[in-house]
């Protein structure tokens, strides 16, 4: 297949990069606020949103994006720890049980649905070697 009529869906997104590491950091602030913003009272609910939103500023920071401080981790991991995180945030009200709260269960399903969206809708930029050698 030639260069010019790949169409992987992680390389035509009309969301930059800098967009998406920019919205992962601000979505980690939110979670880390969130409960003493919305007056989360199951601590389950407190506790997952604080670790998930320490962990997502984490992970952006050390991620090859154009937001990343470290660039450590590859975007192919960041991708898949994108998709990871989305269904774990779906998933968590019901694993962690506080589903009867209605703020923590609609933050976290809201946020993780928006999250798998925001990642297959984003423009991830080429690997090197993608670029430099043009059969890929």
């Amino acid at each position: 297949m030639s260069r010019g009529s790949r169409t992987g869906v992680l390389h035509q997104g009309p969301v930059p990069a800098l967009v998406h590491g920019a919205v992962e950091y601000v979505v980690g602030a939110l979670l880390i606020v969130a409960p003493f913003l919305f007056g989360f009272k199951a601590t389950s609910a407190t506790a997952a949103s604080v670790v998930v939103g320490l962990a997502l500023l984490a992970f952006t920071a050390m991620s090859a994006l154009p937001t990343g401080l470290v660039r450590s981790i590859s975007l192919g991991v960041h991708v898949l720890a994108d998709v990871i995180l989305a269904v774990l945030l779906v998933a968590l009200p019901f694993l962690l049980g506080f589903t009867d709260e209605a703020a923590p269960t609609a933050l976290f399903i809201t946020l993780g649905v928006l999250h798998l969206l925001v990642t297959i809708a984003t423009r991830f930029p080429e690997r090197a070697a993608d670029r430099a050698d043009p059969t890929r």
